[in-house]
């Protein structure tokens, strides 16, 4: 009895440990968010990101690894997003770290994303010689990871030159809060109006309209 006892504290302290969720809010992060070239997932040629982000109302950068964790638990989410807001203004780049290609490819396949893609570092080795690792350090991101990481990129607000696109932005340091991420979506994108507040039905007493905050 005892035994099994001890080997169910264990299942669930490996469960807590380990199977647990990353969410982390959007938020305001200053450090200079640096422009970058990577290699096209599929076809061929190169993305740089300060060209593809011009003419765009709204870009988000999501950083992942085929085999994280956390990243699969936002991968159908991010689709679902790219899907429904791809022609009212949002743009998704993804840009895969940590794995082959090969392996990357079929992940992509795997959960039929359709958002464009690139690559940097392809072995687990190279974590601490990424881009992304810096970056992430600069902005708060303290895992060991960091995928899914998320920027979020106003064009209309880049430096047209330099290094840095920008020296604040907002940042996801961790998986998405959904509705948050949703609505913040939305209201970037111009898509809230008047009817985010609730009209309900008329107070008896007043005979007048009772409106609840949004």
């Amino acid at each position: 009895m005892k035994f099994l006892i001890t080997a169910l504290f264990l299942t669930l302290f490996t469960f807590s440990a380990f199977g647990q969720n990353e969410q982390a809010p959007i938020a305001e992060k200053s450090f200079a968010y640096k422009d970058w070239t990577y290699k096209n997932l599929e076809g061929e040629g190169e993305t740089n990101l300060r060209k593809f982000t011009e003419g765009k109302k709204f870009v988000m950068v999501v950083y992942w690894a085929p085999w994280c964790p956390n990243w699969k638990h936002d991968v159908a989410f991010i689709q679902q997003l790219h899907e429904k807001y791809k022609d009212k203004g949002l743009t998704i780049i993804g840009v895969a770290n940590y794995d082959s290609v090969e392996k990357m490819k079929a992940h992509v396949a795997q959960y039929k994303l359709t958002f464009p893609m690139v690559y940097d570092k392809t072995t687990y080795g190279d974590r601490e010689k990424t881009v992304h690792f810096t970056q992430r350090r600069e902005a708060g991101d303290l895992r060991k990871w960091g995928t899914p990481w998320y920027i979020f990129l106003d064009p209309g607000k880049l430096k047209k030159d330099g290094e840095a696109l920008t020296e604040k932005t907002m940042v996801v340091n961790g998986e998405l809060v959904k509705a948050d991420a949703e609505n913040y979506i939305q209201e970037k994108l111009g898509l809230t109006s008047a009817a985010s507040a609730k009209v309900e039905e008329c107070d008896p007493a007043t005979k007048t309209l009772a409106v609840s905050k949004p």
